[in-house]
């Protein structure tokens, strides 16, 4: 009975994805490499089910970089490039330093290219790999619209428009609006912090320095003070984003409402009564949060503007 519920919550998430998809930039298509690479999207999963079978921590990497990428330049790819003797790439910048799993799309394009050299962009491979590492982590899927082409330009100087763990809620906001998306894909979207893990430096400042953020449950923040004591010098130190951190669900919804949310950025949602009543509704329903999520991963993906397909996703052709 379980199982056939949750298959006809995935039904109607994609069902519900698929009208969404209208709402996507014309320029892209949902059949675009139907005759140009039609084993382009299989290739994509399978590396990315690969890479899960041996490291839990690839779906939310993947679903970091898409977002990172997105956010800078729009969806074109530029996150993957490597850094130059005279140009220091996004990759590198302050934001980026702890993004993981660039092996993955490595390996996905190699996949790609023995099909079909020259033919589907990095940022169309980062796309279905961000869906596939949330639907393989028991999220919602989507049908992903294609046809991006892949930036030339990687500046570290563009990182610091990504909005960081201690920005307030009018700073995310206005990081949101800036590219053309809502209050409520900021709340959704956010709800991406279900997958993942924060190191103790992404939110320290809420347990030690000071008095406690009067935000957090006590017990929470004590919890916190034991993973990341005021003398740590564990570079691998963190916490988890939400309970359930290999798992994709609404728990970091209903964590944030316990006073368990984990970065000043996730306590930000409540302090406006138009995202405090979002938090609510996608804590009180899975299905809710998982229809919205993938409307808003077609609007953020429909952001692009790349120039070329790279024949290597860490450098321009």
């Amino acid at each position: 009975e379980g199982d056939r519920r949750m298959m006809d919550l995935r039904m109607r998430v994609v069902a519900a994805a698929l009208l969404a998809v209208m709402a996507v930039a014309e320029a892209l298509s949902l059949d675009y490499y139907d005759d140009k690479c039609p084993g382009a999207e299989a290739a994509v999963t399978a590396a990315v089910r690969q890479a899960m079978a041996t490291d839990r921590t690839v779906p939310a990497g993947l679903l970091r970089m898409h977002f990172h990428d997105c956010f800078v330049r729009g969806c074109d790819g530029s996150v993957l490039l490597d850094s130059t003797g005279n140009v220091t790439a996004e990759k590198d910048g302050p934001p980026n330093v702890s993004l993981h799993a660039f092996f993955v799309i490595d390996n996905a394009k190699q996949a790609v290219e023995a099909l079909c050299p020259g033919v589907v962009s990095c940022a169309d491979i980062l796309a279905f790999a961000a869906r596939d590492a949330v639907a393989l982590s028991g999220g919602p899927s989507w049908v992903v619209p294609v046809g991006r082409r892949d930036g030339r330009v990687s500046l570290v100087s563009d990182t610091a428009t990504l909005p960081g763990p201690r920005a307030n809620f009018e700073q995310l906001k206005q990081a949101f609006h800036d590219r053309g998306l809502s209050t409520k894909d900021l709340v959704v979207l956010s709800g991406g912090h279900t997958l993942g893990f924060a190191h103790c430096s992404s939110f320290q400042d809420r347990i030690h320095g000071g008095p406690t953020d009067p935000a957090l449950n006590p017990s929470f923040a004590a919890s916190l003070r034991r993973a990341c004591p005021a003398n740590n010098t564990a570079r691998a130190a963190g916490s988890g984003l939400d309970s359930t951190s290999a798992a994709f669900d609404n728990a970091y919804f209903r964590m944030l409402q316990s006073g368990r949310g984990l970065l000043s950025s996730d306590e930000a949602l409540l302090t406006h009564p138009k995202t405090r009543a979002f938090v609510a509704l996608y804590a009180a329903s899975q299905e809710a949060f998982f229809r919205a999520f993938a409307k808003s991963m077609l609007r953020m993906g429909g952001l692009n503007g790349g120039q070329e397909v790279r024949a290597n996703c860490r450098r321009v052709n």
